[in-house]
């Protein structure tokens, strides 16, 4: 996965998840985790997803921490566009 920080192989804390994602630019691939609201399930992140407000639903792998000490999460596809 080019581009990505790479999950712990240890922890297991980076995984695929459905998430709400606040981004004013839909062209980002990564998002801080303040940006990012996980959800249940694919159905949950469509439904919660608000266009108006910029808030999207996308499949994204995280959380991971960046090399700014940051946690990020990388945007797998988006759901609702």
């Amino acid at each position: 996965m080019r581009g990505f920080v790479p999950p712990d192989p240890v922890e297991g804390v980076s995984k695929l998840q459905y998430a709400v994602i606040y981004a004013p630019r839909a062209k980002r691939h990564r998002f801080s985790a303040n940006c990012v609201q996980v959800c249940n399930s694919r159905e949950e992140a469509i439904e919660r997803s608000d266009s108006e407000n910029h808030m999207l639903a996308g499949k994204v792998l995280g959380p991971s921490k960046s090399s700014e000490g940051q946690y990020i999460f990388y945007l797998i596809e988006w759901l609702s566009i």
